[in-house]
């Protein structure tokens, strides 16, 4: 979606228009959606933060306070704070979902195993890096935003952009690669 259609979309969204919301749902659902399963790394828990999120811009659109231009950026501003959000929540409930306990009987169950490992290591990776540099992250590579859309979600210059970017890269190269690998880096 370009700029100025997410402009005619915002004013049109603003006067509660259900053609614009709809329009808008449909083109930011599922980025949004893959944005936030990438950091929860739950099916559920992401439809119930996308559709958290959702709320509150319907809510914003409601109340006057929705977004009046860079439609984008707020949205994954609010998708940013919905994970912060969810994660303040979680933080005395340390439990795995039930359907995550069990495995596929179709499934080859080391690979599963080495995916989920894999796939945990990162997470857990991820978490050691500053909130700042986790979103540069999670926009950059997981949402596929450039650093000038990054940016503009973040209310940072380009030039922090890139420098969140290095920091965060080479933190997690320091934390994923064996140091033997490094050597060769």
């Amino acid at each position: 979606m370009v700029n100025n259609q997410d402009d005619d979309l915002l004013l049109k969204a603003n006067a509660f228009d259900r053609k614009a919301i709809t329009e808008i749902y449909e083109a930011y659902q599922q980025p949004l959606y893959r944005y936030i399963y990438r950091q929860v790394g739950s099916v559920e828990t992401a439809r119930d933060l996308t559709s958290e999120l959702f709320s509150r811009f319907l809510q914003a659109v409601k109340n006057g306070t929705g977004p009046t231009r860079q439609l984008k950026a707020w949205l994954y501003r609010v998708g940013h704070n919905t994970v912060v959000d969810y994660y303040r929540r979680q933080q005395h409930r340390d439990h795995l979902p039930l359907n995550d306990l069990f495995v596929d009987a179709n499934e080859d169950p080391v690979r599963s195993a080495e995916l989920n490992i894999d796939a945990e290591r990162v997470r857990l990776a991820l978490t050691r890096l500053t909130p700042d540099q986790r979103q540069v992250i999670s926009l950059k590579f997981f949402a596929g935003f450039t650093n000038q859309e990054i940016a503009e979600v973040m209310d940072k210059p380009v030039g922090a952009v890139k420098a969140l970017q290095h920091r965060a890269i080479a933190a997690l190269q320091r934390q994923l690669v064996p140091m033997e690998e490094q050597a060769y880096l």
